[in-house]
């Protein structure tokens, strides 16, 4: 199983010029993926953008959105244009991790439907797939990625449907907020899924976890997750009391997602000190 890091761009204590700095280290540690939140109504970095300038100064590690909320992106020439660009300045290394989203905030605020944003991310998807293969309403819309079937999607979130959505566009699924039993679990699901969708291939698994090392661990992480995960009630204190504060945890997290059939775990932070690059690349590499 591959371990990646979160990219510090909705913590309290981010800042841009930190953002680069961070990259470089998680790649010099050796991790092999950089994953990156998406929100609008919040005051946090913008996905896309900050991915592009981590591709800047980076080389070999993977770039990945751990989610994408694209269905309130509602030009999808453009957003293809986007990602596609990422793809070439980062020489292949974008994965387009995409999912409905749960803030109906985030999609009144561009003046899109929250509550038939299902279906318009299943066109979008597959609009993105006809313009990276040259095709779509508009054709001629490049850089054309590198990969020949276009950057890979990774498709999130836990129903059936999602999971139907990533065997219909994806290289994979990704997951967050789960236990190790429950994401055993859904990888059999989705695994199953894929099968009956006629996928002959073997899909990505990927999932997400919350980690924070050092003193007052559980405080400064329980404190940014409640605040961030306001807006579900409930799943914010679980999501809280649930952040990996320990390396025996991360370690024994590691080996626990890797059994239940994991191919790549990204821990994502809750600060953007920069001594938690080190800290948790100890820990879980």
């Amino acid at each position: 199983m591959e371990i990646g890091v979160g990219l510090p761009t909705t913590v309290p204590d981010k800042a841009g010029p930190q953002l680069p700095q961070w990259a470089r280290r998680a790649e010099e540690c050796g991790f092999r993926s950089l994953g990156v939140l998406d929100r609008l109504v919040y005051d946090n970095f913008e996905p896309l953008v900050s991915l592009a300038a981590a591709a800047a100064v980076t080389e070999r590690i993977r770039l990945v959105t751990t989610i994408l909320i694209a269905g309130y992106r509602g030009d999808t020439a453009l957003l293809a244009k986007q990602a596609a660009t990422i793809d070439a300045i980062s020489g292949g290394r974008l994965v387009l991790g995409v999912a409905a989203g749960g803030r109906e905030d985030d999609f009144a605020a561009t003046g899109t439907g929250y509550h038939d944003r299902g279906a318009r991310l299943d066109a979008l998807l597959a609009e993105l797939r006809e313009i990276w293969a040259g095709g779509g309403r508009v054709p001629g819309i490049g850089p054309a990625p590198l990969h020949p079937a276009g950057v890979p999607l990774l498709v999130g979130g836990h129903s059936a449907q999602a999971m139907r959505r990533s065997a219909r566009f994806g290289t994979g699924w990704i997951a967050g907020g789960n236990s190790v039993t429950a994401y055993a679990e859904q990888v059999r699901q989705a695994r199953r899924v894929w099968t009956e969708e006629g996928r002959t291939d073997r899909p990505r698994m990927v999932a997400i976890l919350y980690a924070h090392l050092g003193p007052d661990a559980a405080r400064v992480a329980g404190d940014y997750l409640r605040g961030y995960y306001s807006f579900v009630g409930p799943k914010a204190e679980r999501t809280a009391s649930g952040v990996l504060v320990e390396p025996a945890q991360i370690r024994d997290a590691v080996q626990a997602y890797a059994d239940a059939g994991c191919d790549e775990l990204i821990l994502l932070p809750c600060t953007a000190d920069l001594k938690q690059v080190g800290l948790l690349a100890d820990a879980a590499l």
